[in-house]
């Protein structure tokens, strides 16, 4: 079932969309965090100026709210280029590639979102687009059909995906530049919070946005999510300012913990430890015993459980972690027994 999660990185409303767009950064020297990618980019995009050529197509990989969409648009400002963004489901037919495509100028940026989820189609349709500067277009059918070979302007095509291994071989190789973005620590989602919080003209103290940071999961987008969240807090039952009592009290209050987990993660971690005594279990038991999709568990709930060492993947499936049983005050039970869940 669909589910908001305060602490999803991906987005949860069209209306949250408008407000990333005013926190976003516009240039490099603004973008907190990622130092490695960002150094890699920028000789990138020095050399491409350098030339006076557009930069090789690139593929931004990782976890959602890490930036990727920020860094298109970053790249574009840098290249005093224009964007144009799309995703991959929202192309369907190949006619509407090829009105993107035949619509860019020198220079321009083609921008596809979820790019994993072309389908072949399209996919193969993109192929001499990203090698050549040329489409194939196929008019009419059977004996009539033709071929009409299109030109096109020279482009850059950045794709953003959170599953890399869903790429076709084809379709990857075609990229010249990877870039894997990852979580980020808490010491850099802080200075994204103060910079968020000045740009929202909201006092927030430095412990607040520590603590923001921590519950932020490693994500610019949570972290901004939280933000708004305690910002509101403080408006209505504090005096406006944010400290790290009210930073607290808030987030206590939407159930994000001190380590960022929600009540679906503590539900996860409490069915592995209790009712499947701490592991292992296979992805699709958990998905059918919490009545979630196995996609989001796999997308959305794994990847920071993971990261923070509190589920462990095995070939027998998901073990929860001392580290775990101890964060939520629970003992595997002994086998043959059950509890409660919630």
């Amino acid at each position: 079932m669909a589910r908001e999660r305060m602490v999803s990185g991906s987005q949860v409303s069209p209306d949250e969309d408008q407000v990333q767009v005013t926190l976003r950064p516009s240039r490099l020297t603004e973008y907190i965090g990622q130092r490695e990618l960002c150094d890699k980019l920028r000789v990138s995009l020095d050399a491409a100026k350098q030339r006076g050529e557009s930069p090789e197509h690139i593929l931004f990989y990782g976890p959602p709210g890490l930036g990727k969409t920020t860094l298109a648009h970053i790249i574009a400002n840098e290249m005093s280029a224009k964007l144009f963004a799309t995703s991959g489901p929202a192309l369907q037919r190949t006619g509407d590639l090829m009105g993107i495509m035949t619509n860019l100028h020198e220079g321009d940026i083609l921008f596809i979102d979820e790019i994993h989820r072309l389908s072949p189609v399209i996919e193969e349709f993109m192929y001499p687009a990203m090698e050549d500067f040329k489409v194939d277009f196929v008019v009419d059918k059977g004996a009539f059909a033709k071929v009409i070979n299109v030109p096109l302007k020279c482009f850059t095509l950045i794709g953003a995906t959170t599953r890399a291994g869903s790429l076709s071989s084809p379709l990857r190789d075609r990229f010249g530049l990877y870039y894997h973005i990852d979580f980020y620590p808490p010491e850099e989602l802080a200075r994204i919070v103060l910079r968020s919080a000045r740009l929202l003209e909201t006092q927030v103290e430095p412990e607040a946005a520590h603590t923001i940071a921590v519950r932020a999961r490693g994500t610019p987008r949570v972290a901004n999510r939280l933000l708004r969240r305690v910002r509101d807090y403080a408006a209505v039952k504090e005096d406006g300012i944010v400290s790290n009592k009210v930073a607290e009290r808030a987030l206590d209050a939407e159930g994000v913990d001190s380590l960022g987990l929600d009540d679906l993660d503590r539900k996860l971690l409490k069915i592995i430890i209790e009712y499947y005594q701490g592991g292992p279990v296979g992805i699709e038991a958990l998905a059918a015993t919490l009545n979630e999709e196995v996609d989001t568990l796999v997308d959305m709930v794994e990847p920071y459980l993971l990261k923070i060492g509190f589920v462990q993947r095995t070939r027998r499936g998901r073990v929860a972690s001392a580290r775990a049983m101890k964060h939520l005050g629970l003992k595997p039970h002994g086998k043959g027994q059950q509890s409660d869940l919630f």
